[in-house]
């Protein structure tokens, strides 16, 4: 098995909450295997909007903004695989996460410094509604980005019906989340 570079994007504003859980779950299973994993905390970082200001790498980095995106971006250029875990927040990403998948943009760009050398990609998304159609669009969402970037998905991990802190526990979702991190 070859040892990976794993980066965990998380976007729940909530310390300790049920995504975040989730997210240390994944984690531990990827580790008992061997990956190098990397936890980037997006709800506790300052990253502002693209502003689709057509500057990517002028300044020799992704952005020509100066914010914790700067942090980020060496950590994206060394993953081969990303995770997304994340509060369903309007039936799609945390604006934390969404802000950071916004800026990998730059990424895209003709005159890309460090192109990405992800492969694979995650998710892991709990919410408080009851029924599982309410994750539709943020599935929707993070399929057509996996696509769009060319990575493989390698799983989804929908829970409903955890609203309060600690709800995750009553389920077996964190069995399923540390079990998809020894898949890879």
């Amino acid at each position: 098995m070859e040892k990976k570079n794993i980066l965990v994007l998380t976007g729940s504003p909530r310390k300790n909450g049920n995504s975040d859980s989730m997210a240390k779950a994944f984690i531990k299973g990827a580790l008992s295997l061997g990956h190098e994993v990397v936890k980037f905390e997006t709800a506790r970082k300052k990253i502002g909007d693209c502003k689709a200001c057509k500057t990517c790498w002028v300044k020799g980095k992704p952005c020509s903004f100066q914010d914790d995106f700067d942090e980020l971006a060496p950590l994206l250029e060394a993953a081969d695989v990303i995770v997304f875990s994340t509060p369903l927040y309007w039936f799609s990403f945390s604006a934390y996460i969404k802000a950071a998948i916004d800026k990998m943009n730059a990424y895209l760009q003709e005159n890309c410094k460090h192109p990405l050398k992800i492969k694979e990609s995650l998710l892991l998304v709990c919410g408080a509604d009851e029924g599982i159609k309410t994750f539709d669009g943020i599935i929707v969402t993070y399929r057509q980005i996996a696509n769009y970037m060319n990575w493989k998905d390698k799983g989804i991990l929908a829970v409903p019906k955890v609203r309060e802190k600690g709800d995750i526990e009553t389920t077996d979702a964190l069995v399923k989340a540390e079990n998809l991190g020894k898949s890879l």
